[in-house]
């Protein structure tokens, strides 16, 4: 009886699993940008574009990073981790067509999110720009202009990438080639050599170090933040308590004042000094509590959107858990830490070719817990898809709150700041940029830190046993000692023909053997990021949160005059208006046409 079919349908069934368990996950990143996009942004001023762009980059982001598990199972399950040999149905074909199909994925994938980052993003964001609601009233303003307005806008920018681009792939490598004539024809081979691949590799490269940079600053940060801040996230007073403290102070405010009034109604001169000066200051923190007792009622999930209602009720319900969930997640920050410390020790000491190949480490030479967990649990799958799916979204998250944290910035300049429910359009997609750009640096640290052996050969294993019969396959089921697991520095043959690395290990370490600087730049800085978490993370610990009710009243007063829209937003708007020499009107003091004031009795004192 012929079992060949038999095999081959075992082997395919595998693998199709593999790529459903991804489907699933894509599926699950996809309400996770939702929810993630409609909790942040600020529902007074949305747009569709702006929304919708932000929901399919932030899902397109994550599903690449989430093909990264899938890469490593794939590989993993070509070989028998207990025999130390390749599946019967693991044919040099099959491994060639599963490879192939991977290979597709990812480029097809990291084209897609650079499509959206270089050319959808900018759009939408000059678009949104360009959006004069008074113009458009009046009949000023319409699609077709103000397409091609953002369409110039981006043109530019893509231009300016571009010229970024060649200056940096062809300088250096003009610099080591000085010897040879630089003509056209030169530039042609150069960035056509094997196949475009070092033009490719160059590029995502240098987003990569750009990205570790980010990464450095904001996810170390948010890593060290965001475990502490759900330990310490119980609030000093809740939303409706708060609401209730604020009523009462009204009521007595405006008692106050009615009590003033009386007692100069009969009076025919006017009010004295002391009574006008106690009046006007009673009218201001009139003025100040009624924009508290908004901010109250915003906590509470009124004026939300449904999503952002949901979610508040939900943070309620299960406030008690976050206690216990911020010890857990300050554990696992703490075991990173320790685990990317350790390996980037090891790789600095035992690299055998150091900056030369990105200090490529030959194997692990001290025990390291985060690489342990995911090698034994690539035995049962989907367990380490499913760990490694939470690890992304941990250290996904972990860069939200370093950008929420720390605010998007230009050096030390402030320009936009992140906060729930009350995040600018612009904010958002420079944010959506900032996090594809992280996400590139989270890949790098998960293939070469935190996992490097599981994320480069999965479970492989090989048989070091000689074969008695010249031809056939090792044989180890008697010699369990003799099954090693797979290593990049091996040098044996055996190894070689059943050890299959991963896709995205075999692309990073062609940038790092590429463009060396790349490489040492992108490890150093990992020291750089063992550092900041520390210094955070001692930081955070020692502070102790207090309700800060100067902060809401500034918050609220910020949300009255600038629309929800931070002060160096609307300067940023300003130079924008600048650059297109053209104004954006507003009506009442408020760009929707709207003026903003006090109403209802507050409005009453007010005009008294």
């Amino acid at each position: 009886m012929d079992i060949t079919p038999m095999v081959a349908s075992a082997g395919l069934l595998q693998t199709s699993l593999i790529w459903v368990a991804y489907a699933v996950a894509v599926a699950l990143v996809f309400f996770v940008a939702v929810i993630t996009v409609f909790t942040w942004q600020t529902p007074y001023d949305r747009s569709k574009l702006v929304t919708t762009v932000a929901i399919v980059s932030l899902t397109a982001l994550l599903a690449t990073v989430f093909l990264l598990p899938v890469d490593i199972a794939l590989v993993s399950s070509t070989a028998s981790a207990s025999r130390g040999t390749k599946k019967d149905w693991a044919t040099p074909e099959r491994i060639h067509g599963i490879l192939k199909t991977l290979k597709i994925v990812y480029y097809s994938l990291y084209s897609f999110d650079a499509l959206l980052c270089l050319v959808v993003i900018p759009f939408a964001y000059f678009w949104y720009e360009e959006h004069d609601e008074v113009l458009e009233e009046e009949g000023r303003e319409t699609w077709s202009t103000r397409f091609w307005q953002a369409l110039k806008y981006t043109i530019a920018f893509i231009i300016l990438v571009i010229i970024l681009f060649l200056v940096g792939f062809f300088v250096p490598t003009a610099a080591q080639d000085h010897g040879r004539h630089l003509d056209l024809d030169y530039f042609k081979r150069l960035l056509t050599n094997n196949n475009g691949e070092k033009a490719l590799s160059f590029g995502l490269g240098l987003l990569m170090t750009l990205g570790v940079l980010l990464y450095v600053l904001y996810t170390a940060t948010g890593l060290a933040l965001l475990p502490v801040s759900l330990i310490k996230s119980a609030p000093a007073i809740s939303a409706p308590e708060l609401s209730a403290m604020t009523a009462a102070e009204l009521e007595h405010n405006r008692e106050l004042q009615r009590q003033i009034e009386m007692r100069n109604a009969g009076r025919i001169v006017a009010m004295s000094q002391k009574d006008r000066r106690e009046l006007d200051l009673l009218l201001r923190e009139e003025r100040t509590l009624v924009r508290r007792q908004r901010l109250a009622a915003e906590a509470s999930g009124e004026g939300q959107s449904t999503i952002m209602r949901i979610w508040t009720k939900t943070q309620a319900v299960f406030r008690p858990l976050k206690l216990f969930g911020g010890i857990l997640l300050l554990c696992l920050s703490v075991i990173l830490w320790i685990s990317m410390l350790i390996t980037a020790i090891d790789k600095a000491a035992n690299s055998v070719c150091k900056s030369h190949c990105g200090y490529i480490l030959g194997h692990i030479n001290v025990f390291q817990p985060v690489n342990w967990v995911f090698v034994k649990a690539a035995k049962a799958f989907p367990i380490d898809y499913i760990l490694m799916a939470f690890l992304i979204l941990f250290l996904f998250s972990s860069s939200i709150t370093g950008i929420a944290s720390v605010g998007i910035r230009f050096l030390w300049v402030r320009v936009f700041q992140l906060k729930k429910g009350r995040t600018a359009p612009q904010a958002l997609l420079i944010a959506t940029v900032m996090q594809a750009l992280i996400i590139l640096a989270i890949n790098y640290a998960v293939v070469n830190l935190l996992a490097p052996q599981y994320a480069m050969y999965g479970t492989q294993t090989f048989c070091q046993a000689l074969s008695l019969d010249p031809g056939a396959p090792p044989d180890c089921r008697n010699h369990r000692d003799m099954i090693r697991p797979c290593s990049e520095s091996l040098t044996d043959p055996l190894a070689k023909d059943v050890c299959t690395p991963t896709v995205m290990s075999t692309f990073l370490n062609r940038i790092v053997l590429n463009w060396t600087v790349f490489g040492a730049i992108d490890f150093w800085a990992q020291f750089a990021f063992l550092t900041v978490f520390l210094l955070v993370f001692v930081t955070s610990l020692i502070r102790t949160p207090r309700l800060n009710l100067t902060e809401i009243d500034e918050e609220a007063q910020a949300d009255e005059e600038e629309g929800l829209l931070a002060s160096t937003s609307r300067r940023f708007g300003a130079t924008w208006q600048d650059i297109t020499g053209r104004a954006k009107r507003t009506v009442g003091g408020h760009p929707n046409g709207q003026g903003y004031g006090t109403s209802g009795t507050n409005g009453t004192a007010s005009s008294r």
